[in-house]
């Protein structure tokens, strides 16, 4: 309940009487459900979670323990009607909804159906809260990133010339499986050869050869959070220029996670890893951000990219990431979850970043 209590706090600031949410990461931040399609309304008092068929006892049995005041009510049909119904027995008049996630269709059908109130743009006010983790998130964060640690440990004696990337890929999505990972965190990147250098290079059909740089980019979902973690390794032997490039990156890398301090903004630092391999001659083959925060969504607030110019805080969560891509040859990338916490970073994956050859 003290997320809905912040939350009301915030909703208060824009004067609006009930919160309409449908985004799931949001709701299942709030209350603990994890059923699609499904639509929370918070009030100033009152707390709904409106849900079809299929989900009304997954819903109870859910919040009971998170909201146990929430009331879940089933909607058949058109589940606007149902929210019409409800906002004028509640009296509201002012309704958030993120504009950010609602498709315009949606949108207008809404305006059609849910009549005599004012519609306020809410986009990120969830999210504002969900940006720091409480050392209970920070927890489940952790043993997502052990899973994926040892999923990856397990994946290694697996990786050699004739294993194809998608099988590479079904193996270290079977190891997280059977660690306790509901699913991964998002669809596993297992680039070799020249396709390393393809910074989102998702698994295919190519066969790993002899010689061939295997970058993984991978993650756990476990209990609702993310893990995301990527280690590069070499399968026989390492080519010089791969070799020096690897080296950059490592130590782009290091340098970035010991400079993630409370109140140093995205973009510092993220060009602390920049300018390492930028002044290495390799700055236009890095072309991402170098992290990004990571919690109930792999990819969410804060960013550590050149447009960030709000400071971490303790408590956020980030990944540090970057990487040097040639085309026609391959690419490296390293990457590690990152808590901020003042001036000393707490790094929770454990993989080695040594050079590793399969």
């Amino acid at each position: 309940m003290i997320r809905i209590h912040a939350l009301r706090a915030l909703m208060a600031e824009q004067s609006i009487d009930a919160l309409l949410i449908e985004k799931r990461e949001n709701y299942f931040y709030l209350t603990g459900m994890t059923g699609e399609e499904s639509f929370c309304v918070i009030t100033q008092s009152e707390v709904f979670m409106i849900v079809d068929f299929r989900f009304v006892t997954q819903a109870t049995e859910q919040i009971t323990a998170t909201v146990p005041d929430c009331k879940v009510i089933e909607y058949k049909g058109d589940v606007n009607t149902t929210l019409n119904t409800l906002f004028r027995e509640l009296g509201v008049k002012n309704i958030g909804f993120d504009a950010t996630n609602m498709l315009c269709q949606r949108f207008e059908d809404l305006k059609m159906k849910v009549f005599n109130v004012k519609f306020i743009n809410a986009t990120g006010l969830v999210e504002k809260l969900r940006v720091r983790k409480s050392e209970d998130e920070i927890q489940i964060i952790q043993a997502a990133v052990d899973l994926a640690d040892k999923a990856f440990q397990n994946l290694l004696q697996y990786i050699r010339p004739g294993v194809s990337e998608l099988d590479v890929a079904a193996e270290l999505e079977y190891q997280m499986r059977k660690l306790g990972s509901t699913r991964p965190s998002f669809e596993t990147i297992i680039a070799s050869g020249a396709r390393a250098a393809l910074p989102h290079g998702v698994a295919s059909e190519k066969l790993i050869k002899f010689g061939d740089v295997v970058t993984i980019d991978f993650g756990a979902h476990y209990k609702g959070y993310c893990s995301d973690m990527t280690r590069t390794v070499f399968v026989g032997k390492v080519k010089p220029q791969l070799k020096k490039i690897y080296e950059i990156v490592l130590e782009a890398q290091q340098a970035a996670v010991q400079g993630c301090f409370a109140g140093r903004t995205g973009r510092h630092v993220d060009s602390i890893a920049r300018g390492i391999i930028t002044q290495a001659g390799f700055g236009d083959n890095f072309g991402h951000g170098t992290g990004h925060g990571v919690g109930v969504e792999i990819h969410e607030s804060p960013r550590v990219n050149m447009r960030n110019e709000n400071p971490l805080e303790d408590g956020m969560v980030v990944t540090i990431e970057p990487g040097i891509y040639l085309p026609g040859i391959g690419g490296v990338r390293i990457e590690d979850v990152v808590v901020i916490r003042g001036q000393n970073p707490l790094i929770l994956t454990k993989t080695p970043k040594d050079i590793l050859i399969v």
